[in-house]
């Protein structure tokens, strides 16, 4: 070794012979003026299975958590969603949210690149929790990114719809058409209660297909198509369907066959959730979702079924922290099956969507192996049709506007745009079939159909909630939502406003007692009968006819 290498600020040290061969560039290590040397690399190493991550000390490796992280980073981008939720995203591949810690989420993916990257090696819980921390912390570098489920919008107002399939493919629906594009042109997320969808494809009898799975009437199965098509709408309230039947109408197979349409899942029809918190579990992982045999509805689920149709939001505190939360929004698609519309109470019963199922006469009855065999072949052809509706209705549904806007307005607005391209009356059927819903649910409140009684007698009423108590006669069995005092009687009426309207009572509760109590009176009144009532229409067949699968008339050319 020369002098300058043995010599060490100012001094000249012994230099032992045995290390003279090991490393022939000693002399930059300790000189400030030459560059750090980098470490050897493996030409025959591949960079994209086994990325450089030695250290530069004798090549120990970094730490099992660095390595995570400096491979996620090749490999993935990662945002934050609107509600605080971190999600990586793969560069090269879907445009799909991979949550960091879930289930088949970016944590086992990383654990078994790892395993790959470095054989003999894997990553402790330990080193795949420090590094989801620090992902989480680079996800909160960018303005958060909206992510969808099932349904979105892209930039330029074409609605996206995800097939949900490995590959990550999506149909996106314009004013000119649909097409299925590889990689959707937003961002979706996946959730473990989704199920991929088939590709639609063009076939000019998709709906008469539908039609025929069903045992329903022309008006009904318009008003169907209508809601189908308007739950890719991801932006506007859609109503409950709720499909009414006895026992032997196929309700409940029916609505099955609605949510696997619009958004398949494993299991689309589910019973009724014991609290909010479950129901906001469920909502939370589906874009729509079915009540199965709804026979009655508890005061916190029809109000939670409301704000779900409209949107709503649950905040909860987060697992193991004190002060964190956790926020969960949605609007969705509802669907319920019933016996008894007078389960129907309240706001619900103006965001519903009734059907009348028929009774299936044993003709038309099928096994449900042959029925679901059936659906599986026609369901693409049906997807087909009802993207042309939705094109269709995308294109004129900027120009719709109504004389009077009811209740689930922007439905009706869809519905209008559906009769102006289809040659349908559905806005006219659907505003009909909303007054019975009305009626039906009020027949099923005793305390409802009390104050009508009421009001049928006395023409107009007016006095306090106490005094309302004492006018109406108690039942002899009074039912759990009678009101035991004069200020759970007010309440229930403001909340029946809707149903007595519906009927002809008006309910005023702005005025009060002139004496010094200045009491809240509540004011009835009976509003002009309406001579004008339009005449039941009459009932079509309900097994059209249809041509058999893959005979469908010529679809038309442009898609």
């Amino acid at each position: 070794m020369s002098t300058m290498n043995g010599r060490v600020n100012g001094s000249t040290r012994p230099v032992n012979a045995m290390n003279t061969t090991v490393n022939e560039s000693a002399d930059s290590v300790n000189t400030r003026t030459h560059r750090k040397s980098r470490p050897t690399v493996d030409p025959t190493r591949s960079a994209g299975r086994r990325p450089d991550h030695s250290a530069d000390d004798g090549g120990k490796k970094p730490p099992a958590a660095a390595r995570i992280v400096a491979m996620a980073r090749e490999h993935y981008r990662f945002v934050m969603s609107p509600d605080g939720r971190p999600y990586a995203v793969a560069i090269e591949g879907p445009n799909i949210a991979l949550p960091l810690r879930n289930k088949g989420g970016l944590r086992q993916r990383l654990a078994r690149q790892f395993a790959d990257a470095y054989p003999g090696e894997v990553a402790s819980q330990s080193a795949l929790a420090d590094a989801m921390t620090v992902l989480e912390g680079i996800a909160e570098d960018d303005d958060p990114e909206p992510v969808h489920l099932r349904v979105g919008r892209d930039p330029a107002g074409a609605i996206v719809i995800d097939l949900g399939s490995a590959d990550g493919r999506a149909v996106v629906v314009t004013a000119t058409g649909w097409n299925v594009v590889d990689r959707a042109p937003v961002l979706f997320r996946r959730s473990g209660a989704m199920a991929p969808m088939p590709a639609p494809v063009l076939d000019g009898d998709g709906l008469a297909k539908l039609h025929a799975l069903l045992n329903m009437d022309q008006p009904s199965f318009h008003q169907l198509v209508a809601w189908l098509v308007a739950a890719w709408i991801p932006d506007i309230p859609h109503p409950a369907l709720v499909c009414k039947g006895e026992q032997g109408t196929g309700k409940s197979k029916a609505a099955q066959m609605f949510i696997n349409l619009i958004d398949p899942s494993p299991a689309a029809k589910r019973s009724q959730p014991r609290d909010e918190k479950a129901w906001s579990r469920q909502a939370f992982s589906s874009w729509a979702l079915c009540l199965d045999n709804v026979s009655t509805i508890p005061p916190w689920l029809s109000d939670t079924l409301c704000k779900a149709v409209t949107g709503d939001g649950v905040v909860d505190r987060a697992l193991y922290t004190d002060d964190d939360v956790v926020v969960l929004t949605f609007k969705r698609v509802l669907a319920m099956t019933t016996i008894d519309a007078g389960a129907l109470a309240g706001d619900l019963a103006e965001r519903v969507l009734l059907l009348d199922l028929q009774l299936i006469d044993s003709g038309h009855r099928r096994s449900e192996e042959e029925l679901d065999a059936t659906f599986e072949a026609v369901r693409p052809a049906v997807l087909g049709a009802l993207f042309d509706v939705l094109a269709c209705v995308l294109a004129v549904l900027p120009g719709v506007r109504l004389e009077s806007m009811p209740r689930m307005a922007d439905f009706a607005r869809v519905l209008a745009a559906v009769d102006q391209t289809q040659g349908w009356n559905t806005l006219s059927d659907y505003l009909a079939t909303s007054e019975n819903v009305a009626s039906d649910a009020l027949e099923g409140d005793l305390f409802a159909m009390a104050i009508a009684h009421l009001v049928e007698q006395a023409g107009t009423w007016q006095g306090t909630a106490g005094q309302l108590l004492e006018a109406l006669p108690a039942p002899p069995v009074r039912p759990k939502n009678w009101p035991v005092d004069p200020t759970r009687a007010g309440g229930r009426v403001k909340r029946l406003a809707p149903l007595l309207r519906s009927i002809g009572i008006m309910v005023d509760d702005t005025q009060r007692s002139r004496d010094r109590t200045r009491h809240k009176l509540l004011t009835l009144t009976r509003a002009p009968d309406d001579d004008a009532s339009a005449p039941a229409p009459e009932q079509a067949s309900l097994w059209p006819e249809v041509a058999p699968t893959g005979h469908g008339r010529t679809p038309p050319e442009q898609h």
